[in-house]
């Protein structure tokens, strides 16, 4: 098989998964990026988040606003600059974060579950070759 076909391949195949992952969220795309980013690297400016999303920052502050109008972000002064406004994510941000992420998991987990034994240590042995592509 020519590298150009896998690649063809893996990407439809690699989509259709994500979309399906997107639908069991509750969260708009950029609003559980938002979130993930808070979770893991801790409080950010608007247009940080918006450099992360690949988003411009005028549709973050909309997505920010969003996010803090349902009580999953909140805003505070940056203590070593004044003028700088940080996000960072609620408690219950963190919950609903975690929440989303169980559903989605256990979506995944039934179908894995689905799959012969064979296929199920196929995708095992799969998984650090994505991982090295992810990291390209």
């Amino acid at each position: 098989m020519q590298t150009a076909t896998v690649a063809a391949d893996l990407r439809i195949v690699l989509g259709q998964l994500v979309r399906r992952l997107r639908n069991e969220y509750s969260f708009s795309v950029t609003a559980a990026a938002v979130l993930s980013q808070l979770d893991r690297e801790g409080a950010q400016t608007t247009s940080e988040l918006a450099h992360m999303a690949h988003v411009r920052p005028q549709s973050m502050a909309q997505t920010v606003s969003e996010l803090e109008a349902d009580g999953l972000v909140s805003r505070r002064p940056d203590p070593a600059d004044g003028r700088r406004v940080l996000i960072e994510i609620t408690a219950e941000g963190r919950t609903r974060l975690r929440e989303e992420r169980r559903k989605r998991e256990s979506w995944l987990a039934e179908g894995i579950r689905q799959l012969s034994a064979d296929e199920q240590q196929t995708l095992v042995e799969a998984l650090p070759i994505l991982q090295h592509l992810s990291e390209r």
